[in-house]
């Protein structure tokens, strides 16, 4: 077995670095209030639902495009799609290594903005979608002129989506579609919203969900709350769908397999998080490693202490683990026809990565004593993000679930 990162791999690194520190630094340093002390008041529209400033979404938008035109954000997706056809395992790689270099525009952990783009609504397009959805929708998304929202979990069910109660119902030609949703991440800036609601079955049945894409100006579709959150700005609605008329041309994929749309998704999303919470783990752990060397403590390096050693030792061993198995299971999504083929692996990486970095983050404050308990160093940052994915994309107990459900034979 060869763990060595491929030749073409690296070099798409070294050149990816390069381009970052030419074309993105500079552009970080210029708007240096949304990344240092201040970067959650001046990230915030605390006037306006506490929404993303638009001068924020500007500057990310700002970095998206020279990613673009470089070449890199795209990699992920097919050629003719101007990507590099990069499969999961580049993913990961690639993910772990910007999340490792901490804070920063080239990859920022607020809303998973990065010089590589995660695109999960254009895999969705490109599986399930029809030529007339592709047409309408790929491209535009890619580019920002057209953004499509995820609209899975509502008020009373999250985790539990099978038990969703968004109806959509068939009148002549057309769905009408009733419900709600919550943490409808994006809606503000989106022009459509990827809503799932039963068209068929009894609540807890997998069959029966249909994935419909709605555009967000239609009659009847109302974003009502935004909730504030452990981390702002925040962008995650309660929507309101109250007699919300669409084609059946709007349902990507097959009418009732809307969960398999849905799966495409969170696998997608769940391998690439968990490559990010092993960067940003590592990353804690050697800003920590490196203060405790040059600390000194009642006249010795803070280094010498055990008690700063041992949880550090461990915490590095973990990420070694996780590290591993990610590029293991990225490696196999790729070699299978649809990921939830290995659902067990991914949901494995998710909750063991999201566990990690929360517990390096923590023990990087710790280790920092107070100047890390502050907004001057990017722990707290940190901690705050990541810990929203121990309950995001399926909660860990789900995901632990999930894998128990594999081992014991309760799933296929």
């Amino acid at each position: 077995m060869d763990f060595a990162i491929p030749a073409d791999l690296a070099a798409f690194l070294a050149e990816l670095d390069a381009f970052v520190e030419r074309e993105i630094r500079p552009l970080e340093r210029e708007n240096i209030q949304y990344f240092d002390h201040r970067r959650e008041w001046a990230r915030t529209d605390w006037d306006n639902d506490g929404l993303p400033r638009r001068a924020w979404e500007d500057l990310l938008g700002e970095m998206r495009r020279r990613a673009d035109a470089a070449g890199f954000l795209r990699y992920a997706l097919p050629a003719e799609l101007g990507g590099r056809d990069g499969g999961n395992l580049g993913m990961a790689i690639i993910r772990e290594h910007l999340a490792h270099q901490g804070l920063g525009l080239h990859n920022d952990l607020q809303n998973e903005a990065s010089v590589v783009g995660n695109f999960p609504q254009a895999h969705m397009l490109l599986r399930h979608g029809t030529p007339e959805q592709r047409a309408e929708l790929l491209e535009p998304s890619l580019t920002g002129d057209v953004s499509i929202a995820f609209g899975l979990t509502e008020p009373t069910h999250g985790s539990d989506a099978t038990w969703m109660e968004t109806t959509a119902e068939r009148r002549g030609g057309d769905f009408v579609i009733n419900g709600a949703k919550r943490f409808n991440t994006g809606v503000h800036r989106a022009t459509h919203d990827l809503i799932f609601a039963r068209t068929s079955g009894k609540a807890g049945d997998a069959r029966g969900i249909t994935a419909f894409v709605v555009p967000t100006n239609t009659p009847g579709f109302t974003p009502t709350t935004y909730h504030w959150t452990f981390n702002m700005p925040t962008d995650h609605a309660e929507v309101e769908l109250r007699d919300v008329r669409v084609p059946a041309s709007a349902i990507l994929g097959a009418e009732g397999e809307g969960l398999m749309v849905a799966q495409t998704f969170v696998h997608e999303n769940r391998i690439r998080q968990a490559a990010s919470g092993v960067g940003a783990a590592q990353y804690c752990i050697d800003e920590s490693v490196a203060y405790a060397k040059e600390r000194t403590v009642f006249g010795r390096s803070l280094s010498s202490h055990q008690a700063i050693q041992w949880p550090l030792a461990e915490l590095h061993t973990d990420a070694e683990l996780v590290r591993t198995l990610v590029y293991k299971t990225a490696a196999q999504m790729d070699d299978v026809e649809h990921p939830v083929q290995v659902t067990d692996k991914v949901s494995m990486c998710n909750y063991r990565a999201n566990r990690l970095v929360c517990e390096a983050a923590d023990r990087a404050i710790q280790v920092h004593g107070g100047i890390g308990y502050t907004r001057h160093k990017p722990f707290e940052h940190i901690y705050r993000h990541h810990r929203r994915y121990r309950i995001t994309e399926g909660s860990e107990e789900v995901q632990i679930r999930k894998v128990a459900g594999v081992l014991f034979g309760f799933v296929g």
